[in-house]
């Protein structure tokens, strides 16, 4: 993944990419910074999962800013905001969609045995380590909410 990121970053630099340039320094920036808090806390660089999980954090952040700057009257900087976001998306696994996510949450309910809603941060934790950076995990909380019911 980082390798990934590196020659995205080397071509970016080679073109002259001005959009595409600035959002995969971001990127390096935010790995960096993780690497630097787990070398703190005794621990090795960040993982591949621990990659993903950022990414999948900064998508998020754009798309709430994204939404902010349309509700605020500012087309410009959400569309900015959704070119970052694509950008971004570009290191991370395809999405799940709402059946995928629906079949993976049954799974990690009978694998950990939840019968009701106080067992749901097992099988958002299962969800969590076996789908790391590839589903929205506030619309896998609402569909495990609604299996444990």
């Amino acid at each position: 993944m980082r390798e990934k990121i590196a020659e995205s970053m080397k071509s970016a630099m080679k073109a002259q990419d001005k959009h595409r340039l600035p959002t995969l320094r971001l990127i390096q920036a935010a790995i960096h910074d993780r690497d630097i808090a787990n070398r703190g806390a005794g621990k090795p660089a960040a993982s591949e999962e621990e990659i993903l999980q950022i990414l999948a954090k900064m998508v998020k952040q754009r798309e709430e800013s994204a939404k902010a700057f349309e509700d605020g009257k500012r087309p410009e900087l959400a569309a900015q905001e959704r070119g970052e976001m694509e950008i971004i998306r570009e290191f991370l696994p395809q999405q799940l969609g709402d059946t995928e996510i629906t079949a993976a949450a049954r799974e990690a309910i009978a694998a950990t045995g939840a019968a009701s809603q106080k067992d749901m941060g097992k099988v958002i934790g299962a969800l969590k380590q076996k789908y790391a950076g590839q589903m929205d995990f506030a619309k896998a909380s609402a569909i495990v909410k609604g299996l444990l019911q």
